[in-house]
């Protein structure tokens, strides 16, 4: 099993959202960036679990635990010229985006960025990086740990 952490836009989807679909799924859709890509095509795997986290908001940070519940598959927006996801250069035949599908596990009560910088324990996570804007990153096994035993609160 693996670890990942997973940014979304609370007003794309939030924690929120996620909760008023119990025991369904939602498609992880629109990331254009190569290696988050790589990321879910070649390495998510169903079952690994999941920190769902909220960017580009006014305290970012993690905002419940999901699960992987598919195996990567073609992003439909890639295809669909409406979408602001649309590539052109994407064919059924050849797609060039992908992504899997998460359900929630358990929504907590937020862990602000600010308080995963308080602990040094964390500083090798990648979203504490300077720099960073992967919106799916591994999470080590040690700092998973870390982070249900001594910040989680349901």
């Amino acid at each position: 099993m693996r670890y990942w952490l997973m940014k979304s836009e609370p007003g794309d989807i939030s924690i929120d959202d996620l909760a008023s679909l119990p025991n369904q799924a939602v498609a992880w859709y629109g990331v254009r960036n190569y290696q988050a890509r790589n990321f879910m095509r070649d390495q998510m795997q169903i079952n690994d679990s999941v920190f769902f986290y909220h960017s580009s908001c006014a305290v970012p940070g993690i905002a419940g635990i999901a699960r992987v519940c598919s195996t990567a598959y073609p992003d439909a927006t890639q295809f669909d010229s409406k979408s602001k996801y649309f590539d052109p250069k994407a064919t059924q035949e050849n797609p060039r985006w992908f992504h899997v599908d998460v359900q929630l596990v358990q929504k907590i009560e937020l862990i602000s960025l600010a308080e995963l910088r308080r602990h040094p324990q964390l500083a090798g996570m990648r979203i504490l990086q300077r720099g960073n804007r992967l919106s799916i990153t591994p999470v080590d096994p040690v700092e998973w740990k870390f982070i249900l035993d001594h910040l989680v609160r349901s």
